[in-house]
């Protein structure tokens, strides 16, 4: 089915947005057309960003949508959910957008002749979707409902859009795994932490958005336009949403991993540096002795030792003989050498 409208730009108050008329006919995205459309029972995709008071006005005014959704789009940062409320379905999903890889939250209605989705921010996932539909000879499949192709396509393109990040942040941890084995800082561990926060934040969204999938794969709501035939398509998103679940929780562990592994580390090189203290203290336990002992001022003791012989053999070498004894104590114990 050919996309003639394209994007089209309209002013409704201070809100901006994009129409696309899936029917083929070419009309002015303006407030009364939309109407005009909806009455006529033409299919339209409508995009809303951002979701200001404008934009909720349009929705209640034009779509007559039921309060609970107008107030559930008055308030963004909600869990993924699906609900049937009455005259469309109503459905909120994440992606991940941006170089910070932060989240998308958008909401989405499904009615009879019209898919209406409404965003904070900017969504690569959306845009290049609605830029790809407006070009010339954009269409969607004849043989599936329109409807049912766009929200499969909507939810599956956020859903995917977790896979990018989710492979950076692999070779993320794999790097960093490797700079704690060879030498662990204070700012690895730092790292660690903002990962463990960004992978939880992930996981807040993830999880509620796989048994939302659950609810459309096991019919408990419908989609309007959903027929037997479709169900290979909810399954395959409930697929994607399972990966994305399984992948996050296996980069959990690998964290875990990664932080038990720097503890690990620091503590061995805590007691590497220990153990050569202990040493250090050791060698010269008996060369204290030794320079105590004959250091008393004891008449005796001064008046009998003298001479260079009995300085070398008896004040150098009791010395020598000592340490000597001493590294050959630590190598045959093999607490310094090789296999220390």
């Amino acid at each position: 089915m050919d996309v003639a409208s394209g994007p089209r730009t309209w002013h409704y108050g201070s809100v901006q947005g994009n129409l696309l008329l899936l029917d083929g006919s070419a009309t002015p995205a303006t407030p009364e057309n939309v109407k005009s459309a909806l009455a006529d029972g033409k299919l339209l995709w409508l995009d809303i960003k951002p979701a200001d008071p404008d934009g909720i006005a349009l929705l209640q005014d034009v779509f007559g949508l039921h309060p609970l959704a107008i107030k559930g789009v008055s308030d963004f940062g909600q869990r993924p959910k699906v609900e049937d409320i009455g005259n469309c379905v109503y459905l909120v999903s994440y992606g991940v957008v941006g170089q910070g890889q932060d989240t998308v939250e958008v909401h989405i209605f499904v009615g009879d002749n019209f898919l209406v989705t409404v965003r904070m921010d900017h969504c690569h996932a959306l845009d290049s979707m609605m830029d790809r539909l407006g070009q010339p000879g954009g269409k969607l499949p004849a043989n599936r409902p329109p409807r049912l192709v766009l929200t499969h396509n909507i939810l599956a393109a956020l859903i995917d859009s977790f896979f990018g990040p989710l492979s950076e942040f692999d070779d993320k941890i794999d790097t960093l795994q490797e700079q704690i084995f060879s030498n662990p800082t204070n700012d690895q561990l730092q790292t660690l932490f903002e990962m463990q926060r960004w992978l939880v934040n992930i996981r807040k969204v993830v999880t509620p958005q796989r048994d939302m999938v659950g609810t459309l794969v096991a019919g408990m709501i419908n989609i309007p336009g959903v027929t037997p035939e479709s169900d290979p398509y909810l399954r395959d998103l409930y697929d994607h949403t399972i990966r994305v679940s399984d992948t996050i929780d296996s980069y959990r562990d690998l964290l875990s991993n990664a932080m038990s592994a720097y503890l690990s580390m620091v503590s061995n090189n805590l007691n590497v540096v220990m153990k050569q203290l202990a040493i250090i203290a050791t060698v010269f336990l008996p060369l204290s002795f030794l320079t105590g002992f004959f250091g008393q001022n004891f008449a005796w003791l001064v008046g009998q030792l003298g001479g260079l012989p009995t300085f070398l053999i008896v004040g150098i070498g009791t010395e020598l003989v000592a340490v000597i004894g001493l590294y050959w104590l630590f190598r045959r114990r093999r607490w310094i050498g090789p296999g220390a």
